[in-house]
């Protein structure tokens, strides 16, 4: 040891040593008790920012506590390695993606090794590898298989100029490239039927229970958006067709006053050609579908739209409502067609104010006296339950009820029935790029499409795809890769040169981490068994719906394949807060925001660490606040931070030798043989150990359990510092010393690791911390010496007496009596009771 901390040495020594010891190398060993730790994959863009160094630095921190408590902690990292900014630096640059993403993947892993996280680098994975999406593709044959996956018409960002399909991304604001207006095509797109599984993933959020924050459940709940309600058939006059409209509120129908239609509905365009108006609706028409469809869903977006010259008969009136196409009605949501109630829709309200079309009332709320309100004119939509009123023989019905009655009335006459819908739309895997997983499929001219066999996966993408960003996907361009044989027929065919969406890579990664190397199968299931479910997941909230969503539905999948045992992959999530910092220019000056190049505020890892070692870091983003919550960065925080990492190692610069030579042999000295200073720092080593343990073990307080690991550094120092030399401390100090700097040491090294082996080795300890266990606790020195004890009369708090802990009820009650101010209250009244509470409160009863 020497006497100076020096952080790169010490840093660059443990790491080598771990790595030459396989310290964190693990298998299956069924005589252990298992900890799966995962920290959600990172896109390698280039370089690790401090958002990345927190989500990893919580994950390690619990990884290293539960291996020091005896688990045996499977914490693997890999690489999200497919996606957009790969082919657009390919465009930009000139550089292959494959290229640049190794050069990335390169860079940022030895990133985390300088950070000293304790993966187990032998399970390393990245997507892009055929040796990884071979099993994308097979899962996607396997889906393919069992009907989940299917092909059909859907709308895309398409720029006219470079002829080619943009993400929403890319297409914000025009085309990224050539800044032209980008317009929505129709193309053939792959889907996945995850809505098969919404009712499933709905119910899984309620066994989720606590362990998933509240949070993240209420969006998935949200985002599968599940219904209750009724589907009616509006016929549509003159014609065969007929308009079916989903509905929450059948108990409005009585005031609808139109059908309105999204422009993509299957009848619109129909109707346009056959419309008397057929310019105008089809320009309508062609309109909209330029436009980007979440601003056409806005609120604040004005109401439009154009009328048919149709009319759909309504089921229960017999009115003739008229037909318009709209732009705020989406194809997504329900059927692509709604009833237009405007009396009891705010939305309807405002597109039939603006359109001059009859506006009536059909629910009423109730008065204080029980009757009905009828507005005399309404000036907004009134969209609360009530009664019905001008609703024929269902006026006067509750809503609730009046929904059961006329859904039942709709399904008796045959044109409605009750309809559970859900919000969850199927999963669009199709991108027209490169740098993703190849669709496994082969269009044929006689026998259509062909799913590759599967001796033949990995279906490899080509190496020499031209990148100009122009003219489709680049895989279009590439004969030898588009021209094959039909797996069927072996006549000539294409293959299909779409390539999947990356939340497949990500869907099942962690399942891979178990058996990275198996050439067979996605997995061996037996592994998988031991490993999964992951016990702590950690990642930002921003994946709350896409990603673990998707992955949610991809273990049910695996589970019906029969590979998994189990319905959910994650049995608790953490969703780490953002690291944030001020901004100094623009117009955001002065504000804290979330470190990002584009305001100037980020703060680079490596000048930290080279600046101050990546245990200070570590330290600093553990303890400035807890790990659901922002964190605002301030480097006089990890000035502090590096100064508590300093005096600890001064403390043992002056104690290690003696430590090390004598505390082994040191016997225990009885507690009544111990002085005050003794018994107080023995107190305080036990109650810290509880309760760093419980800070850790409840919700990963480790802001909290640092800072008690800093009192205790503070009650080590006041009981060291009564030693001018370390030969005046006796053996009863030098035990009770070493237990409490031991102890320190262990407990730092989640938060610290290279620093607390650097002072194990110091105090004579030839093991890496690696196989030192979490120091445990006598409850009875984490308690209090004595503890104040509040004494009420009647209920009142009136004074305070201190007792040690487990004193007998009896003695409680006689301290209480006995107490000057508590006889004062009581003046002579008569004592009916005395109530204790051990350990809490006494409350004397007078009367």
């Amino acid at each position: 040891m020497k006497a100076r901390y020096y952080p790169h040495e010490v840093e660059a020594k443990w790491q080598a040593r771990w790595e030459q010891e396989r310290a964190f190398e693990v298998d299956v060993d069924p005589t252990r008790p298992k900890f799966y730790c995962l920290e959600m994959l990172p896109y390698p863009s280039g370089r690790l920012h401090m958002g990345h160094v927190r989500n990893y630095t919580i994950g390690d921190a619990l990884s290293w506590y539960k291996r020091l408590q005896g688990y045996n902690v499977l914490h693997p990292m890999g690489w999200d390695s497919f996606g957009q900014p790969a082919e657009q630096a390919a465009i930009k640059r000139g550089i292959h993606p494959a290229v640049w993403t190794e050069e990335n993947i390169a860079y940022m892993r030895q990133q985390l090794r300088r950070l000293g996280i304790s993966y187990d680098w032998r399970r390393e994975i990245a997507s892009h590898t055929p040796e990884y999406y071979r099993w994308n593709q097979w899962f996607f044959l396997k889906m393919y298989e069992r009907g989940l996956v299917y092909r059909k018409l859907s709308p895309v960002n398409w720029c006219p100029q470079c002829q080619t399909v943009l993400s929403n991304e890319q297409a914000q604001g025009g085309c990224w490239r050539c800044g032209s207006a980008v317009e929505q095509r129709q193309l053939e797109q792959w889907f996945v039927r995850i809505t098969e599984y919404a009712e499933e993933l709905l119910r899984g959020l309620e066994e989720l229970g606590e362990g998933w924050p509240e949070r993240v459940r209420t969006m998935q709940r949200n985002w599968i958006g599940k219904s209750v309600g009724a589907t009616v058939d509006f016929r549509i006059e003159g014609r065969d067709d007929a308009i079916s409209i989903f509905t929450t509120r059948i108990d409005t129908i009585y005031g609808a006053n139109a059908v309105l239609l999204a422009p993509e509905h299957p009848l619109a365009r129909q109707l346009a050609e056959a419309s008397a108006h057929r310019a105008r609706v089809l320009d309508f028409i062609a309109r909209l579908e330029k436009m980007d469809r979440r601003a056409r869903s806005a609120e604040d977006m004005e109401k439009e739209g154009v009328e048919t010259g149709f009319y759909a008969r309504n089921p229960f009136t017999g009115e003739q409502l008229p037909i318009w196409i709209a732009n705020f009605i989406l194809m997504e949501y329900g059927t692509g067609a709604i009833m237009s109630v405007p009396a009891h829709d705010q939305r309807d309200f405002e597109f039939s104010r603006k359109y001059g079309l009859p506006i009536r009332q059909v629910i009423a709320p109730l008065d204080e006296a029980g009757r009905p309100i009828i507005f005399a004119e309404l000036t907004e939509a009134y969209e609360g339950e009530g009664v019905l009123i001008h609703s024929g023989p269902f006026d006067g019905l509750a809503s609730e009820e009046a929904r059961r009655r006329m859904t039942e009335y709709a399904e008796q006459q045959g044109f409605g029935r009750a309809t559970v819908h859900y919000r969850l739309r199927d999963w669009g895997i199709s991108r027209q790029r490169y740098w993703g997983t190849p669709v496994p499929m082969i269009h044929c001219p006689r026998c259509g499409i062909v799913p590759v066999p599967e001796d033949q996966l990995p279906v490899i993408l080509p190496p020499d795809a031209p990148f100009t960003g122009e003219r489709g996907s680049p895989l279009d361009h590439v004969p030898e890769f588009v021209h094959t044989s039909c797996p069927k027929c072996h006549g000539p065919a294409r293959r299909d040169t779409d390539t999947m969406d990356t939340f497949v890579d990500s869907s099942w990664y962690y399942f891979r981490y178990c058996d990275p190397k198996n050439d067979r199968a996605p997995f061996d299931p037996e592994i998988v068994r031991y490993w999964l479910p992951v016990d702590q997941y950690i990642g930002g909230i921003e994946h709350a719906i896409m990603h673990l969503l998707y992955t949610r539905f991809w273990c049910k999948f695996m589970r019906d394949l029969g590979l998994v045992e189990f319905s959910e992959p994650v049995t608790r999530l953490l969703t780490q807060g953002m690291v944030l910092n001020i901004v100094t220019e623009g117009p955001y000056a002065g504000r804290w925001m979330a470190m990002s190049k584009s305001l100037g505020n980020g703060v680079d890892p490596d000048e930290m660490i080279q600046k101050y070692g990546a245990d200070t870091l570590r330290i600093f983003i553990l303890f400035a606040a807890p790990p659901e919550n922002e964190l605002q960065w301030k480097e006089e925080g990890v000035e502090g931070a590096f100064r508590f990492l300093r005096r600890i190692h001064a403390l043992l610069w002056k104690w290690h030798e003696v430590l090390a030579r004598r505390f082994a042999t040191l016997p225990q000295p009885e507690s009544e043989h111990l002085t005050p200073e003794q018994r107080a720092l023995r107190r305080k080593t036990h109650q810290t150990i509880r309760g760093v343990t419980e800070d850790i073990e409840s919700h990963f307080q480790f802001n909290t359990a640092i800072a008690k690991l800093m009192e205790l550094l503070n009650a080590i120092g006041d009981f060291e510092a009564r030693f001018r030399a370390v030969e005046e401390a006796t053996e009863a100090d030098l035990y009770v010393l070493g237990e409490a700097i031991h102890a320190l040491i262990v407990m730092l090294a989640p938060f610290a690791p290279h620093f607390a082996e650097e002072m194990w080795e110091a105090l004579g300890h030839s093991e890496s911390l690696v196989k030192a266990r979490w120091p445990s606790y006598d409850e009875r020195w984490a308690q209090a010496e004595t503890l104040e004890i509040p004494v009420q009369v009647n209920g009142k708090l009136r004074s305070r007496i201190f007792l040690p802990p487990g004193t007998p009820p009896e003695e409680y009650e006689r301290a209480a009596l006995a107490d000057p101010r508590v006889q004062a209250f009581i003046n002579g009244r008569k004592v009916i009771r005395v109530i204790v509470v051990p350990d809490r409160l006494v409350n004397v009863v007078v009367r």
